[in-house]
């Protein structure tokens, strides 16, 4: 259970940074901006895993989370670019 709310803590955070990278205002509620957020970190930690080779770091892990904010920013822009209504 605790794995649970600390992942959906990470992603909240992870999906609040993803969108303070991105210029310019985002129509996308808390909940999917946690849910990017999730989506994020999780190919953030796989993606860290495939290219480093111990796959742990002692203390904060920083490439895990560039990783991560940089994946949410990429689900972000494409979550706008579906659900943008074009006028």
């Amino acid at each position: 259970m605790g794995e649970v709310i600390g992942l959906i803590i990470f992603g909240a955070v992870i999906g609040v940074l993803a969108r303070l990278v991105i210029p310019g205002k985002q129509a996308i509620g808390w909940v999917i901006t946690v849910i990017i957020g999730i989506a994020g970190a999780l190919i953030g930690y796989w993606v860290w895993g495939m290219i480093s080779d111990t796959g742990d770091t002692p203390g904060i892990d920083w490439w895990r989370w560039i990783i991560s904010i940089a994946a949410a920013v990429v689900l972000t822009l494409v979550y706008t670019s579906l659900t943008s209504r074009r006028t």
